[in-house]
């Protein structure tokens, strides 16, 4: 599976494969990607706390995480994306 590069968009990425079934249909994706990144001078702690914001209120996990030699973080999460049942019947 190919993922999206990060860049430094603040907005859930999703593949642009469709996957196929084998049986004629193609369904989403399974995985939505949102693209990080941390200006330089931005400490462990503080990345870490975003994170765990994102993990804990918005379901996200750790996909790729780098540390570039001139201070820069880039990380790229991942979750499961939601399927919504539709409206309760009136």
């Amino acid at each position: 599976m190919v993922r999206p590069p990060a860049d430094p968009v603040a907005h859930p990425v999703a593949h642009n494969d469709a996957h196929n079934d084998g049986m004629g249909e193609s369904r989403l994706p399974d995985y939505e990607y949102r693209p990080l990144s941390f200006p330089r001078g931005t400490d462990r702690d503080t990345a870490r706390s975003v994170l765990t914001i994102h993990a804990e209120y918005g379901e996200w996990e750790l996909d790729r995480l780098r540390l570039f030699p001139d201070g820069r973080r880039t990380a790229l999460l991942r979750r499961r994306r939601r399927r919504f049942s539709p409206a309760l019947p009136s």
